[in-house]
């Protein structure tokens, strides 16, 4: 069958999760089997964050990555498990840097805990990913996921470097979303196709896909944070703003404005100054950052589209492509 053109409809987010039930209702047996340990306190932190639920997006795209390139099989599982608990260490530690208080509409677990109990259990995630690994004993798998991980540990460190830093422009925040978030996207469909048997191309092109809408739904992320629901997010918004992060909404605000407001919109920056929302919101709102943010988002989302032209059709490519259109239309 002909490869189908970026444009070539995909399914709902109901057909999606529809699709990928079985999977993912054998990965998510499988996390909270390899979950458990005999210290309590694990136990405890880790079933908090990970039964807050979450789209669970990064698994789901390693079974769909898996049945669009051949048949999945239980190594499948374990490769998203692994992706799903690394994810979930970076959260942990994320929450203790940010000093976040919500997650998923829920007490973080540094909230809960305290910092230094959830930074642990965030290592114990990490190094659990890598045991199960090495039970795949797979040169490759290993390469891939050490590269990645390393990558996502140089992305933090870059984005603490920007933290209050009204220098940052887009290529930086690219850059820091490329490491913190892309990658593991793109490794998550890499690996789904490396595990069923697909060609180097195929999965490059599958690398590339996730690599595209990594970076078009972190941009929408951080649209929502401007523009979203609380209650639907699970988050309040402004955090980003709270926290000193110019994310693209602001850097292109910042980068419109007039001398008068662009001087003000750095000191906001500067200090953090969550009660500033409104005022940034005002010049968010006059530069038409949020348009400029969404077209971004969007443009990252058909590069998605356009990179699964080299496979046949399926459902699970038709799911994939419609993944990309969830990421940039979502509301949370």
């Amino acid at each position: 069958m002909a490869a189908p053109s970026p444009t070539t409809p995909g399914l709902d987010l109901p057909a999606i999760q529809a699709l990928a039930a079985a999977d993912m209702a054998a990965i998510d047996a499988l996390i909270r089997r390899r979950l458990a340990s005999d210290v309590v306190l694990v136990n405890q932190i880790a079933e908090h964050i990970v039964s807050a639920g979450g789209k669970r997006l990064r698994p789901m795209l390693v079974a769909l990555a898996g049945r669009a390139t051949g048949t999945v099989t239980a190594e499948h599982h374990q490769l998203a498990a692994i992706i799903e608990f690394i994810h979930t260490s970076t959260l942990l530690h994320d929450d203790v840097v940010d000093e976040s208080d919500l997650r998923r509409g829920r007490s973080t677990a540094n909230a809960l805990w305290g910092n230094a109990p959830s930074v642990l259990v965030g290592d114990f995630l990490y190094s659990r990913s890598f045991q199960l690994m090495v039970e795949l004993d797979r040169m490759e798998v290993m390469r891939i996921l050490a590269d990645t991980t390393n990558r996502i540990a140089e992305g933090e460190v870059l984005q603490l470097l920007h933290v209050r830093n009204p220098d940052t422009d887009e290529a930086a925040y690219l850059d820091v979303i490329e490491r913190k978030t892309a990658v593991l996207f793109a490794a998550g469909t890499q690996l789904g196709a490396l595990a069923s048997g697909a060609d180097a191309a195929t999965q490059r092109a599958l690398y590339d896909y996730g690599m595209q809408l990594g970076h078009a739904f972190q941009i929408a992320d951080d649209v929502l944070d401007y523009s979203g629901d609380a209650d639907a997010l699970g988050k309040h918004l402004g955090d980003d703003l709270a926290e000193g992060k110019a994310t693209l909404p602001l850097i292109h605000a910042m980068a419109q404005a007039d001398g008068a407001t662009r001087a003000r919109l750095r000191a906001i920056v500067e200090q953090g100054e969550a009660e500033a929302m409104p005022e940034v919101l005002a010049a968010i709102a006059a530069a038409g950052s949020l348009d400029y943010s969404r077209a971004r988002a969007r443009d990252y989302a058909a590069a998605a589209e356009a990179a699964l032209a080299p496979l046949p059709e399926n459902a699970a490519v038709a799911a994939l492509r419609g993944l990309a259109r969830y990421a940039v239309e979502r509301g949370y």
